[in-house]
């Protein structure tokens, strides 16, 4: 166990270049099965979850070489799937949320998928039940042992059809859409997930030889294909580190160049932090945030209190939400945070309020946040970090505090963030990692 003593009240300045998408590589990695042929992935980041999920594959069967520091070559030829039964496969599973992706291009290649109830961040209730009615109606048989939080499918023959999916969730369309380009005759997908990684996916399916269209829409159309072949994909940037960078500009009145974003994926985030009154520039396809001492929220045309909301794509992605409302703290001005999608994803916020703070928390959904204006600032305290995007959150309020904040299970951080001390503490900032 490892622990962050972060010392606050440095400011930042440089540049910095956003790793590759963690939940694009997720997908990406999964859908080598597809395949027996040899795919090439760069831009991997080198995190917790995506490194659990490459040792996985690796345990499967999937031949893994590194070809560099961010680039991978996967030839899923020889998979084997007794593994999937086996304790070990339960165990790494059950650590990584993103493993209930591999059902999907297991049951379009072998026709069986086993999944132990699947781990990740403790936000809510995360149900899966989308990406099972999907296999289902694509042909294949469920059952789910409740006594061992165990799923599986099976489905020899999938045949397309039409679905309307319940919710999108981007990771039950990206299991659905890798279960249904080998399936016989056409499936239509309705309320589909169509975040910028998804339309990766699709593009990167469609290189393979699968026929996929409708991308950056929620209505994909999918001809069936008897066998996808090998590829080379680059990811894109991490969209939710670049807002990680934004809002930790802002935070700490620093001077900021975040790289390479791939401006136009990053959909409406920038426009909902100029709401929150941050400004910056659109530099070519870089991001230069000003020293800012201070910044004030918008209120709606009618005067009313603003609102920022997470939503399904194009809407902002609810892993920004900890990031708005950290950045709120010190802002001129009130918001009322809305998380619509998970239920604990706000109950990091005591910390915040430990740390003075001025939040209400109306409801497990909702949190309104009165801004100091950076007219008095945060105090360091001790804290336990409760999933990714908090753990973040905590951390920028810890850089922008006064004095020296501790900052528990850090592990969690490393799993979305590629050495976050290092990177920042190249910038100026100033974070001890220690290991207990």
């Amino acid at each position: 166990m490892a622990i962050f003593k972060v010392e606050g009240g440095h400011r930042l300045h440089g540049c910095v270049t956003p790793q590759g998408a963690k939940n694009e590589a997720l997908q990406i990695l999964c859908a080598t099965l597809l395949t027996k042929e040899r795919v090439v992935a760069s831009n991997i980041p080198q995190i917790l979850d995506v490194m659990q999920l490459i040792d996985l594959l690796r345990q499967m069967g999937v031949e893994v070489e590194c070809l560099s520091e961010d680039t991978y070559s996967f030839r899923a030829a020889n998979i084997n799937i007794d593994y999937l039964r086996s304790d070990d496969y339960h165990n790494r599973c059950r650590r990584l949320r993103g493993s209930v992706m591999m059902i999907g291009p297991l049951l379009a290649r072998f026709g069986v998928g086993y999944i132990p109830k699947p781990g990740g961040d403790k936000i809510g209730r995360r149900r899966l039940d989308t990406h099972f009615l999907g296999f289902q109606k694509l042909g294949a048989t469920f059952n789910f042992d409740q006594a061992e939080e165990f799923y599986s499918v099976e489905g020899k023959n999938l045949k397309g059809c039409y679905m309307l999916l319940d919710e999108a969730s981007v990771t039950g369309t990206a299991n659905i859409i890798m279960a249904a380009v080998m399936a016989e005759g056409t499936t239509t997908i309705y309320n589909a997930a169509c975040e910028p990684y998804i339309q990766q996916l699709c593009r990167m399916l469609n290189r393979m030889g699968a026929k996929i269209s409708g991308l950056a829409s929620n209505l994909l159309t999918i001809e069936g294909v008897k066998e996808l072949g090998g590829t080379e994909h680059r990811l894109l940037p991490d969209m939710i580190e670049v807002g990680s960078f934004i809002g930790m500009a802002a935070m700490t009145q620093s001077e900021l160049t975040i790289k390479d974003v791939s401006y136009d994926n990053l959909g409406i985030i920038p426009s909902q932090f100029s709401r929150m009154g941050i400004r910056f520039e659109q530099r070519g396809d870089d991001i230069y945030i000003p020293q800012q001492d201070h910044y004030a929220i918008e209120s709606f045309i009618d005067g009313s209190i603003m609102t920022i909301a997470d939503a399904p794509w194009p809407g902002l992605t609810p892993d920004l939400l900890s990031i708005f409302l950290v950045v709120a703290t010190q802002a001129k001005g009130s918001v009322l945070i809305h998380q619509k999608m998970f239920e604990s994803r706000l109950f990091f916020v005591d910390k915040l309020i430990d740390m003075g703070a001025q939040i209400i928390l109306c409801d497990p959904h909702r949190a309104t946040v009165i801004g100091h204006n950076h007219r008095m600032r945060l105090r360091a305290t001790k804290m336990t970090s409760p999933d990714i995007r908090a753990g973040v959150a905590l951390l920028i309020a810890a850089m922008s505090a006064e004095g020296v904040s501790t900052i528990q299970n850090i592990e969690q951080i490393d799993r979305g963030y590629k050495d976050i001390d290092g990177r920042l503490n190249a910038l100026g900032a100033k974070i001890t990692r220690i290991e207990e």
